[in-house]
């Protein structure tokens, strides 16, 4: 295992959890890759002196997308929190970074500082954004596809290592057609990250998780308005956190080896494999994002040549890269993938602890999301049958927040059988979180 730090900045390393073992003919290997990175010193700092400057704090960027269709003023609430909630971001932004607020419709209008420009915060231009988001009301349609088309055209002025933005919905993407708003989403994807969050229960879960996917974000509902000020300071300070930007994981495999899979699996569940970016002959980039002082954990499958009982051989190199002014790559921290082909069954057929959890973390994001649709369809014996099987894994993994918003879908008979009956009656805003969070994980204890 290599390690990294920068002046000021975080320490990287990797931890590879696998079974190397395999039986004869095997040829399947399994691993979790744990990525972390500490001692930037920034996390915690925002939250106890968000203004203060701090020597070697990265330059940021930030764009705040508020939704002002005219459904955010039924009721009247939403719109009021919407600009309570992004005035609190906007005093948790930290002096120097550039800042812009969008009012998002059918059209995105630029509300400060305006003219194409980004702001740079301070104590001034932080009373002159919540001065002009005063002004805000609601009127129009929804067209979310312009709202980060201008945020990307807004952050790209900014010669900045960190570019973020946040948005907030309430409704459905009513006003440009899905294609439009996926166009926007490959166009963006790379530029900056995004968290998305819906507030109330008319919006559309996929939609606002596919937006933070593509993004690189996190997604979640905020049922109740009054909700927004907590959770939007909260993004604001993890985004203030972030150190380090457009970090890839690497991985190499050798001749005759074939990559199955690469999923992040910790702090939730996302599907990398599709955004392999080729770097060489056998070796590919997976992109990460943005980091702070976090850890987070990759499941790869690999699929590698047959070899004789005894022999051995690297499976998979894990990097951690990140890209420099002159085209090259600066490599952050590695870790080894091997496979050891062996007689002895008890060594071959042991599941790595790591692995077989995230296995199951996987599974279970699955079934709910299977479950939900079923259940939206009318199966209601396909829905009892998966969201039973949700309900068993969430118990056995020791899932116990799912396991509580899972309770509220479902009549649990037999956590251990996975013996459920669906409620009669369900509340959206029951059922939506359940949806926005089925991808949420917990950490496995690692020996």
């Amino acid at each position: 295992m290599a390690n990294f730090s920068k002046p000021n900045g975080p320490r990287f390393s990797v931890e590879v959890y696998q079974n190397e073992y395999l039986p004869e003919g095997g040829r399947e290997v399994n691993a979790i890759v744990t990525v972390t990175a500490t001692g930037g010193g920034t996390v915690g700092s925002a939250v106890a002196a968000p203004h203060m400057y701090r020597p070697g704090a990265p330059d940021a960027a930030v764009a705040l997308m508020v939704d002002c269709s005219g459904s955010m003023d039924y009721p009247a609430a939403k719109m009021r929190g919407a600009r309570e909630a992004t005035a609190a971001a906007i005093d948790t932004l930290r002096d120097g970074v550039r800042f812009a607020v969008i009012a998002g419709t059918h059209v995105a209008k630029e509300v400060y500082p305006g003219g194409g420009a980004l702001a740079v915060a301070d104590t001034r231009t932080r009373e002159e954004a919540k001065q002009a988001l005063r002004k805000l009301s609601a009127g129009g349609g929804t067209a979310i596809g312009t709202w980060l088309r201008l945020a990307d055209s807004l952050l790209s002025r900014a010669d900045v290592s960190i570019r973020h933005g946040i948005l907030l919905t309430d409704g459905r993407n009513e006003h440009e057609a899905p294609e439009d708003l996926k166009a926007a989403l490959d166009s963006c994807a790379g530029s900056f990250t995004c968290d998305a969050r819906g507030v109330g229960t008319d919006w559309e879960v996929k939609e606002v998780t596919g937006i933070a996917s593509a993004l690189l974000g996190s997604a979640d509902i905020v049922a109740d308005p009054q909700g927004l000020t907590e959770d939007f300071t909260q993004m604001m300070e993890s985004a203030m956190g972030k150190e380090v930007a457009d970090v890839a994981l690497r991985l190499w495999t050798p001749l005759g080896a074939e990559l199955r899979f690469v999923k992040q699996v910790a702090p939730t569940v996302e599907e990398l494999t599709d955004r392999r970016t080729m770097v060489g002959p056998r070796a590919g980039d997976y992109p990460t994002g943005s980091w702070g002082d976090e850890s987070r954990d990759y499941h790869l499958c690999i699929e590698v040549p047959n070899a004789e009982v005894g022999q051995e051989m690297l499976a998979a190199r894990v990097s951690l890269v990140i890209p420099q002014a002159d085209g090259s790559v600066q490599t952050l921290s590695q870790g080894l993938v091997r496979a050891v082909w062996t007689e002895d069954m008890a060594a071959s057929t042991s599941i790595n602890p790591q692995v077989a959890h995230y296995t199951g973390q996987a599974e279970l994001a699955q079934v709910i999301q299977h479950g939900l649709d079923a259940r939206k369809a009318g199966d209601l014996d396909g829905a009892t049958a998966k969201l039973g099987r949700a309900v068993q894994l969430a118990g056995a993994l020791g899932n116990s927040d799912t396991a509580k918003l899972l309770a509220k879908v479902v009549d649990v008979v037999d956590e251990a059988t996975g013996t459920v009956r669906l409620k009669a009656k369900v509340a959206d805003s029951d059922e939506m979180t359940l949806e926005t969070r089925s991808t949420k994980t917990v950490r496995v204890k690692k020996s």
